[in-house]
């Protein structure tokens, strides 16, 4: 007889969207940083420069919180992350999914406090 997996009921929970240029991916965790779901665009079949785009990170996020819902998450805050083209169509559908009410909104991109040196500029 297999041990029956029980889903924890989580209620609060936080949304990290990291935006890169190549790809969007979407982390849903409790209030303690324990991951619940997860899902990106490459994940979902995108391909190339497709995974970059805003459709592709919109589908991810609607992934990612069908996968969260499970745990019975009615409120979440949102981090954002990265530069990418999906950044804002991926906070946009958070907010749009029925039943779930967003409490806050960061910006968590690293930005040096003049700390490395940048890489010479790109001569095309």
């Amino acid at each position: 007889m297999a041990k029956r997996k029980i889903k924890k009921q989580v209620a609060k929970g936080v949304v990290y969207i990291a935006a890169t240029f190549n790809n969007t991916v979407i982390t849903v965790t409790d209030e303690m940083g324990n991951v619940l779901a997860w899902s990106s665009a490459g994940s979902l079949g995108f391909k190339g420069s497709k995974k970059s785009t805003p459709y592709a990170a919109q589908q991810a996020v609607e992934d990612a919180m069908t996968k969260a819902k499970e745990y019975g998450i009615k409120e979440v805050g949102i981090k954002v992350q990265g530069p990418g083209s999906g950044r804002e169509t991926a906070v946009k559908s958070v907010g749009a999914i029925e039943g779930i009410r967003v409490i806050f909104f960061k910006d968590i991109t690293p930005l040096p406090h003049n700390g490395c040196r940048p890489p010479k500029k790109r001569r095309v």
